[in-house]
């Protein structure tokens, strides 16, 4: 009977352990915001983020879109851009394009006139694009300040390049000493967007400092990234499993 009795324990034990477990790593779970919370599929070191509607999702040389993956949501957001056509590169996801006008408004109010340049961009529009730099820079050259196809942000629909509303200086590093790049520094964060590229991290990103390149992720993130004065990728390797411990 002892030896039942103990083995029925040993059952019961085993069992809460179990659960524990699984609340233990429930703790790491993220929601749709977040890219860390889908499975990805490693493809000869590469991986493949395995939810691209994320708003979060983390996109760059390590970790690429689907092929050829296209969001099924795209939109012409109300914003003034330094060219008239309405074509692919004027296009962002809904989310992104509703969050991009307010901060427009905003910025006009304060006597700061932003336009876009470039912001949805195909995987085959990329490559075109990619192949032009190589042939222009070369390779290596090329990588500093251009995405291989697949791995580009413009192609989540998320991001988008800015510059004043006369086109002086857009997607150039004299960008960075306009008006108009400061008040993006100082305030993009407010409506969901961060300056992916930012000064000192190419060690990180893989890209040059892009003043002009902002990305949406949503206002809590873009709140925590900013504050902390980061990167996206170090946001997820270094502080998300600590905010979610403390949430």
């Amino acid at each position: 009977m002892k030896l039942y009795k103990k083995m029925a324990l040993l059952i019961v034990l085993g069992v809460i352990a179990g659960f524990s477990y699984l609340g233990y790593q429930g703790l790491f779970q993220h929601d749709d915001h977040n890219p860390l919370s889908s499975s990805k599929q490693k493809q000869n070191s590469i991986e493949i983020v395995g939810n691209p509607e994320s708003i979060g999702v983390l996109v760059n040389k390590q970790n690429l879109l689907p092929d050829h993956y296209e969001p099924t949501d795209l939109v012409y957001p109300d914003v003034r851009f330094i060219f008239k056509e309405k074509i692919e590169k004027r296009q962002m996801r809904t989310e992104a394009a509703k969050a991009l006008e307010r901060m427009f408004s905003a910025a006009e109010r304060e006597g700061i006139y932003l336009a876009g340049v470039s912001a949805y961009r195909s995987q085959s529009r990329q490559e075109s694009l990619y192949q032009a730099y190589i042939k222009q820079d070369g390779e290596a050259a090329a990588n500093h300040y251009s995405a291989h196809p697949g791995s580009s942000e413009h192609q989540t629909g998320l991001s988008i390049d800015v510059s004043s509303s006369t086109g002086k200086c857009a997607a150039q590093d004299c960008f960075k000493d306009t008006p108009e790049a400061k008040w993006i520094e100082a305030n993009s964060y407010k409506y969901g967007y961060i300056v992916r590229y930012p000064e000192g991290k190419q060690q990180i990103t893989g890209y040059k400092y892009e003043p002009w390149h902002i990305r949406f992720v949503g206002k809590e993130l873009a709140s925590k990234v900013s504050k902390k004065g980061i990167t996206l990728e170090e946001y997820y390797n270094d502080y998300m499993q600590v905010d979610n411990l403390v949430q």
